[in-house]
Protein backbone atom coordinates (compact mmCIF):
# COMPACT_ATOMS: atom_id res chain seq x y z
CA UNK A 1 0.00 0.00 0.00
CA UNK A 2 1.13 3.20 -1.04
CA UNK A 3 2.26 5.75 1.75
CA UNK A 4 3.13 9.48 1.01
CA UNK A 5 4.83 12.24 3.66
CA UNK A 6 5.33 15.59 2.07
CA UNK A 7 7.46 17.92 3.97
CA UNK A 8 7.03 21.59 3.03
CA UNK A 9 7.88 25.30 3.52
CA UNK A 10 11.16 24.12 4.47
CA UNK A 11 14.83 24.55 4.13
CA UNK A 12 16.19 21.80 2.51
CA UNK A 13 19.82 21.13 2.93
CA UNK A 14 20.98 19.88 -0.77
CA UNK A 15 24.20 18.35 -1.79
CA UNK A 16 25.42 21.91 -3.24
CA UNK A 17 23.66 24.18 -1.21
CA UNK A 18 20.23 25.24 0.84
CA UNK A 19 17.03 26.32 -1.12
CA UNK A 20 13.31 26.46 0.17
CA UNK A 21 11.02 23.93 -0.90
CA UNK A 22 9.04 20.66 -0.12
CA UNK A 23 10.70 16.81 -0.19
CA UNK A 24 7.98 14.40 -0.34
CA UNK A 25 8.68 10.48 0.27
CA UNK A 26 7.03 7.38 -0.97
CA UNK A 27 6.96 3.51 0.12
CA UNK A 28 10.49 4.24 1.82
CA UNK A 29 12.38 6.35 -0.81
CA UNK A 30 12.73 10.13 -1.73
CA UNK A 31 9.76 10.39 -4.59
CA UNK A 32 9.93 14.45 -5.29
CA UNK A 33 11.66 17.46 -4.57
CA UNK A 34 10.21 20.82 -5.33
CA UNK A 35 11.15 24.57 -4.86
CA UNK A 36 9.08 26.85 -3.29
CA UNK A 37 7.35 27.85 0.47
CA UNK A 38 3.74 26.27 -0.48
CA UNK A 39 2.35 24.06 1.71
CA UNK A 40 0.72 21.77 -0.33
CA UNK A 41 -3.10 20.07 1.30
CA UNK A 42 -1.73 17.10 3.72
CA UNK A 43 1.72 18.53 3.98
CA UNK A 44 3.19 19.24 7.14
CA UNK A 45 4.30 22.88 7.21
CA UNK A 46 8.31 22.98 8.27
CA UNK A 47 7.72 26.66 8.67
CA UNK A 48 10.81 27.21 7.47
CA UNK A 49 13.06 24.59 9.61
CA UNK A 50 16.01 22.60 8.24
CA UNK A 51 15.11 19.25 6.43
CA UNK A 52 18.49 17.44 6.16
CA UNK A 53 19.99 13.58 5.63
CA UNK A 54 19.71 11.38 8.38
CA UNK A 55 22.70 11.44 10.47
CA UNK A 56 25.49 8.29 10.02
CA UNK A 57 26.73 6.91 12.70
CA UNK A 58 30.66 5.37 12.46
CA UNK A 59 31.74 5.21 15.58
CA UNK A 60 29.25 5.20 18.43
CA UNK A 61 30.81 3.93 22.52
CA UNK A 62 27.32 5.09 23.69
CA UNK A 63 25.60 1.52 23.79
CA UNK A 64 28.17 0.64 26.38
CA UNK A 65 27.29 3.42 28.72
CA UNK A 66 23.40 1.88 28.19
CA UNK A 67 24.81 -1.57 29.22
CA UNK A 68 26.96 -0.30 32.30
CA UNK A 69 25.26 2.63 33.42
CA UNK A 70 27.17 2.64 36.81
CA UNK A 71 30.49 0.99 37.79
CA UNK A 72 29.39 -3.00 38.27
CA UNK A 73 25.88 -2.93 37.06
CA UNK A 74 25.41 -4.84 33.80
CA UNK A 75 21.58 -3.62 33.01
CA UNK A 76 19.56 -6.01 30.70
CA UNK A 77 21.01 -6.10 26.99
CA UNK A 78 17.74 -6.29 25.04
CA UNK A 79 16.64 -3.21 27.17
CA UNK A 80 19.93 -0.82 26.81
CA UNK A 81 19.57 -1.76 22.71
CA UNK A 82 15.89 -0.24 22.87
CA UNK A 83 17.22 2.61 25.10
CA UNK A 84 20.24 3.46 23.17
CA UNK A 85 18.25 3.18 19.77
CA UNK A 86 15.69 5.68 20.69
CA UNK A 87 18.10 8.07 21.83
CA UNK A 88 19.79 7.98 18.45
CA UNK A 89 15.93 8.57 17.15
CA UNK A 90 16.00 11.53 19.11
CA UNK A 91 18.91 13.27 18.00
CA UNK A 92 18.57 12.48 14.00
CA UNK A 93 20.83 9.55 14.11
CA UNK A 94 18.98 7.02 11.62
CA UNK A 95 21.91 4.58 10.68
CA UNK A 96 24.38 3.89 12.97
CA UNK A 97 27.71 1.06 13.54
CA UNK A 98 27.68 -0.30 17.16
CA UNK A 99 30.71 -0.15 18.04
CA UNK A 100 31.97 -3.31 19.42
CA UNK A 101 35.31 -4.20 20.71
CA UNK A 102 36.91 -7.69 19.52
CA UNK A 103 40.26 -8.81 21.54
CA UNK A 104 40.29 -9.70 25.04
CA UNK A 105 42.28 -9.80 28.16
CA UNK A 106 42.21 -12.94 30.18
CA UNK A 107 45.21 -13.80 31.69
CA UNK A 108 45.88 -10.86 33.49
CA UNK A 109 43.46 -9.51 36.94
CA UNK A 110 43.08 -5.94 35.04
CA UNK A 111 42.14 -7.22 31.59
CA UNK A 112 38.42 -7.82 29.82
CA UNK A 113 36.97 -10.57 28.54
CA UNK A 114 35.30 -11.45 25.31
CA UNK A 115 31.83 -10.05 24.90
CA UNK A 116 31.02 -8.85 20.56
CA UNK A 117 29.95 -12.06 19.44
CA UNK A 118 26.65 -11.87 22.15
CA UNK A 119 26.30 -8.40 21.82
CA UNK A 120 26.70 -8.37 18.09
CA UNK A 121 23.68 -11.42 18.84
CA UNK A 122 21.16 -9.56 20.41
CA UNK A 123 21.54 -6.08 18.43
CA UNK A 124 20.51 -8.32 15.55
CA UNK A 125 17.93 -9.91 17.12
CA UNK A 126 16.65 -6.77 18.16
CA UNK A 127 16.56 -5.83 14.65
CA UNK A 128 15.15 -8.95 12.79
CA UNK A 129 12.37 -8.87 15.34
CA UNK A 130 11.34 -5.01 14.55
CA UNK A 131 11.99 -3.41 17.81
CA UNK A 132 14.99 -0.71 16.35
CA UNK A 133 13.77 2.85 14.73
CA UNK A 134 16.99 3.01 13.01
CA UNK A 135 19.27 1.18 11.08
CA UNK A 136 22.33 -0.62 13.22
CA UNK A 137 25.13 -2.50 11.57
CA UNK A 138 28.15 -3.51 12.90
CA UNK A 139 31.54 -2.25 13.97
CA UNK A 140 34.33 -4.27 15.00
CA UNK A 141 37.05 -2.81 16.82
CA UNK A 142 39.97 -4.84 16.56
CA UNK A 143 42.53 -4.88 19.63
CA UNK A 144 45.81 -5.62 18.67
CA UNK A 145 47.27 -5.42 21.64
CA UNK A 146 45.15 -8.33 23.11
CA UNK A 147 45.46 -12.55 23.41
CA UNK A 148 42.65 -13.41 21.82
CA UNK A 149 41.70 -11.25 18.52
CA UNK A 150 41.97 -13.47 15.90
CA UNK A 151 39.82 -16.64 17.79
CA UNK A 152 37.07 -13.74 18.16
CA UNK A 153 37.10 -12.18 14.49
CA UNK A 154 36.39 -15.86 13.48
CA UNK A 155 33.28 -16.14 15.13
CA UNK A 156 31.57 -13.14 12.52
CA UNK A 157 30.61 -13.82 9.09
CA UNK A 158 28.99 -11.98 6.23
CA UNK A 159 25.58 -12.46 7.42
CA UNK A 160 26.69 -10.24 10.55
CA UNK A 161 26.04 -6.93 9.15
CA UNK A 162 30.02 -5.97 9.38
CA UNK A 163 30.40 -2.33 8.18
CA UNK A 164 33.43 -1.14 9.36
CA UNK A 165 36.64 -3.10 10.66
CA UNK A 166 38.93 -1.38 12.77
CA UNK A 167 42.59 -1.72 13.85
CA UNK A 168 43.32 -0.24 17.57
CA UNK A 169 46.70 -0.62 18.98
CA UNK A 170 46.71 0.46 22.47
CA UNK A 171 50.00 -0.94 23.42
CA UNK A 172 52.01 1.55 25.60
CA UNK A 173 53.95 3.43 23.47
CA UNK A 174 51.98 3.23 20.64
CA UNK A 175 49.48 6.03 19.07
CA UNK A 176 47.02 6.72 21.96
CA UNK A 177 49.28 6.11 24.43
CA UNK A 178 52.59 7.42 23.13
CA UNK A 179 52.78 9.56 26.22
CA UNK A 180 53.21 7.51 28.75
CA UNK A 181 52.73 10.35 31.29
CA UNK A 182 48.78 10.20 29.81
CA UNK A 183 48.68 6.64 30.34
CA UNK A 184 49.83 6.55 33.71
CA UNK A 185 47.05 9.37 34.84
CA UNK A 186 44.65 7.01 32.85
CA UNK A 187 45.79 3.60 34.78
CA UNK A 188 46.25 5.22 38.06
CA UNK A 189 42.81 7.17 38.10
CA UNK A 190 41.00 4.27 37.04
CA UNK A 191 42.49 1.00 39.15
CA UNK A 192 43.87 2.79 41.93
CA UNK A 193 47.73 1.49 40.72
CA UNK A 194 50.93 2.33 42.35
CA UNK A 195 53.22 3.46 40.37
CA UNK A 196 55.41 -0.26 40.66
CA UNK A 197 52.07 -1.67 39.62
CA UNK A 198 52.11 0.79 36.95
CA UNK A 199 55.13 -0.09 35.19
CA UNK A 200 54.95 -4.29 35.63
CA UNK A 201 51.59 -3.37 33.36
CA UNK A 202 53.88 -1.15 30.92
CA UNK A 203 55.84 -4.20 30.74
CA UNK A 204 53.87 -6.69 30.21
CA UNK A 205 51.29 -5.07 27.39
CA UNK A 206 54.43 -3.72 25.29
CA UNK A 207 55.65 -7.49 25.40
CA UNK A 208 52.21 -8.71 24.44
CA UNK A 209 51.59 -5.88 21.46
CA UNK A 210 55.51 -6.18 20.34
CA UNK A 211 54.40 -10.11 19.78
CA UNK A 212 51.04 -9.97 18.43
CA UNK A 213 51.04 -7.08 16.60
CA UNK A 214 52.21 -8.18 12.98
CA UNK A 215 49.99 -11.35 13.28
CA UNK A 216 46.93 -9.80 14.32
CA UNK A 217 47.45 -6.70 12.08
CA UNK A 218 47.18 -9.34 9.41
CA UNK A 219 43.99 -11.03 11.03
CA UNK A 220 42.48 -7.77 10.74
CA UNK A 221 42.55 -6.76 7.53
CA UNK A 222 41.59 -10.35 6.31
CA UNK A 223 38.71 -10.54 8.30
CA UNK A 224 37.46 -6.63 7.36
CA UNK A 225 37.77 -8.09 3.16
CA UNK A 226 36.37 -11.68 4.16
CA UNK A 227 33.25 -9.77 5.59
CA UNK A 228 32.88 -6.78 2.93
CA UNK A 229 33.31 -4.47 5.58
CA UNK A 230 35.50 -1.11 5.38
CA UNK A 231 38.31 -0.72 6.85
CA UNK A 232 39.78 2.08 9.58
CA UNK A 233 42.69 2.56 11.41
CA UNK A 234 42.49 4.37 15.05
CA UNK A 235 44.67 6.98 16.29
CA UNK A 236 46.92 7.56 13.69
CA UNK A 237 49.88 9.43 15.32
CA UNK A 238 52.66 9.63 12.88
CA UNK A 239 52.56 9.84 8.61
CA UNK A 240 54.44 6.73 8.58
CA UNK A 241 51.83 4.76 10.56
CA UNK A 242 49.29 6.21 7.96
CA UNK A 243 51.58 4.88 5.00
CA UNK A 244 50.79 1.74 6.95
CA UNK A 245 47.38 2.63 6.92
CA UNK A 246 46.64 3.11 3.29
CA UNK A 247 49.05 -0.03 2.83
CA UNK A 248 46.27 -2.39 4.37
CA UNK A 249 43.16 -0.70 2.38
CA UNK A 250 42.26 1.98 5.24
CA UNK A 251 39.32 3.70 4.02
CA UNK A 252 38.72 5.96 7.63
CA UNK A 253 41.11 7.29 9.71
CA UNK A 254 39.37 7.21 13.37
CA UNK A 255 40.29 10.19 15.51
CA UNK A 256 43.96 11.16 14.08
CA UNK A 257 46.17 12.55 17.40
CA UNK A 258 48.61 14.91 15.32
CA UNK A 259 48.02 17.74 12.69
CA UNK A 260 50.54 15.40 10.85
CA UNK A 261 48.53 12.50 10.64
CA UNK A 262 45.62 14.07 9.61
CA UNK A 263 47.33 15.67 6.59
CA UNK A 264 48.80 12.40 5.55
CA UNK A 265 45.82 10.91 5.78
CA UNK A 266 43.91 13.50 3.65
CA UNK A 267 47.44 12.81 1.25
CA UNK A 268 46.95 9.24 0.79
CA UNK A 269 42.96 9.54 -0.07
CA UNK A 270 41.86 8.61 3.66
CA UNK A 271 38.52 10.15 5.44
CA UNK A 272 39.50 11.91 8.77
CA UNK A 273 36.84 11.12 10.91
CA UNK A 274 36.85 13.17 14.34
CA UNK A 275 34.82 13.58 17.65
CA UNK A 276 32.61 16.05 17.77
CA UNK A 277 32.60 16.31 21.11
CA UNK A 278 36.46 17.66 20.46
CA UNK A 279 34.88 20.40 18.38
CA UNK A 280 31.95 21.28 20.60
CA UNK A 281 34.71 21.06 24.02
CA UNK A 282 37.11 23.47 21.84
CA UNK A 283 39.79 20.50 22.37
CA UNK A 284 40.69 16.87 22.74
CA UNK A 285 39.85 15.53 26.28
CA UNK A 286 42.92 13.28 26.21
CA UNK A 287 45.18 15.84 25.03
CA UNK A 288 45.32 14.91 21.26
CA UNK A 289 45.15 17.77 18.23
CA UNK A 290 41.72 19.93 18.50
CA UNK A 291 39.05 19.07 15.77
CA UNK A 292 38.62 22.75 14.81
CA UNK A 293 42.25 23.53 13.94
CA UNK A 294 41.87 20.32 10.95
CA UNK A 295 38.58 22.14 10.05
CA UNK A 296 40.28 24.88 9.83
CA UNK A 297 43.20 23.46 7.63
CA UNK A 298 40.31 21.54 5.51
CA UNK A 299 42.05 18.42 6.97
CA UNK A 300 38.49 17.05 8.74
CA UNK A 301 35.81 15.26 6.55
CA UNK A 302 33.67 13.50 9.02
CA UNK A 303 32.22 13.42 11.97
CA UNK A 304 31.64 11.49 15.01
CA UNK A 305 29.34 11.14 17.70
CA UNK A 306 31.51 9.11 19.64
CA UNK A 307 30.31 8.96 23.25
CA UNK A 308 27.38 11.94 22.80
CA UNK A 309 24.87 11.39 20.35
CA UNK A 310 23.47 14.86 20.46
CA UNK A 311 27.11 16.18 19.73
CA UNK A 312 26.48 14.93 15.96
CA UNK A 313 24.05 17.21 14.88
CA UNK A 314 25.52 19.99 16.85
CA UNK A 315 28.96 19.60 15.76
CA UNK A 316 27.78 19.61 11.95
CA UNK A 317 25.91 23.05 12.35
CA UNK A 318 29.17 24.32 14.28
CA UNK A 319 31.03 23.25 10.96
CA UNK A 320 28.49 24.78 8.70
CA UNK A 321 28.69 27.87 10.16
CA UNK A 322 33.13 27.67 10.56
CA UNK A 323 33.15 27.40 6.95
CA UNK A 324 30.13 29.50 5.51
CA UNK A 325 28.71 26.29 3.80
CA UNK A 326 25.79 24.62 6.02
CA UNK A 327 25.93 21.67 2.99
CA UNK A 328 29.86 20.81 4.01
CA UNK A 329 28.70 21.19 7.48
CA UNK A 330 26.00 18.59 7.33
CA UNK A 331 27.85 16.23 4.23
CA UNK A 332 30.47 15.40 7.39
CA UNK A 333 27.67 13.77 9.31
CA UNK A 334 25.69 12.49 5.76
CA UNK A 335 26.68 12.10 2.24
CA UNK A 336 30.54 11.33 3.66
CA UNK A 337 30.28 9.18 6.07
CA UNK A 338 27.91 7.03 3.79
CA UNK A 339 30.84 7.24 0.72
CA UNK A 340 33.12 6.39 3.31
CA UNK A 341 31.37 3.36 3.94
CA UNK A 342 29.93 2.39 0.67
CA UNK A 343 26.55 2.91 1.51
CA UNK A 344 25.56 4.39 -1.75
CA UNK A 345 21.55 4.38 -1.11
CA UNK A 346 21.53 7.10 1.60
CA UNK A 347 23.39 10.22 2.71
CA UNK A 348 21.32 12.91 0.60
CA UNK A 349 18.27 14.58 -0.29
CA UNK A 350 17.68 13.03 -3.78
CA UNK A 351 15.06 11.72 -5.59
CA UNK A 352 14.88 7.86 -5.23
CA UNK A 353 17.63 7.73 -2.18
CA UNK A 354 16.13 6.35 1.04
CA UNK A 355 13.75 8.25 2.82
CA UNK A 356 16.08 8.45 5.70
CA UNK A 357 15.33 12.65 6.70
CA UNK A 358 15.30 14.77 10.03
CA UNK A 359 13.42 18.22 10.90
CA UNK A 360 15.42 20.29 12.27
CA UNK A 361 15.05 23.86 14.38
CA UNK A 362 18.01 25.79 14.41
CA UNK A 363 18.52 28.40 17.31
CA UNK A 364 21.95 29.26 17.78
CA UNK A 365 25.06 26.98 17.36
CA UNK A 366 22.45 23.77 18.37
CA UNK A 367 19.37 22.41 16.39
CA UNK A 368 16.10 20.48 17.56
CA UNK A 369 15.41 17.62 16.25
CA UNK A 370 11.78 18.08 15.38
CA UNK A 371 11.17 14.77 13.30
CA UNK A 372 13.12 11.72 12.24
CA UNK A 373 11.56 9.54 9.59
CA UNK A 374 13.72 6.65 8.63
CA UNK A 375 13.02 4.89 5.25
CA UNK A 376 9.93 6.99 4.95
CA UNK A 377 8.33 5.92 8.24
CA UNK A 378 8.11 8.49 11.24
CA UNK A 379 10.66 7.37 14.51
CA UNK A 380 10.79 10.27 16.40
Amino acid sequence: MTQMTTLANAMLVMPDGVRRGAITFRDGLIHAIDDGAGVPAGALDCEGDLVIPGLIELHTDNLERHIQPRPGVDWPHTSAIIAHDAELAGVGITTVFDALRVGSLISTGRGYGEYARGMANEILAARKAGVLRVNHLIHLRAEVCSETLTSELEKFGPEDNVGIVSLMDHTPGQRQFADLAQLRRYMRGKYGLTEDEFQVHVEVQTALGNRVRAAHEQATVAAARALGATLASHDDTTAEQVVDSARHGAAIAEFPTTAEAARACCEQGIAVMMGAPNLIRGGSHSGNVAARDLAEDGLLTVLSSDYVPSSLLNGALILGDLWGDLARGIATVTSTPAQATGLTDRGRLEVGARADVVRVHRFGTSGAVQGTWVGGRRVA
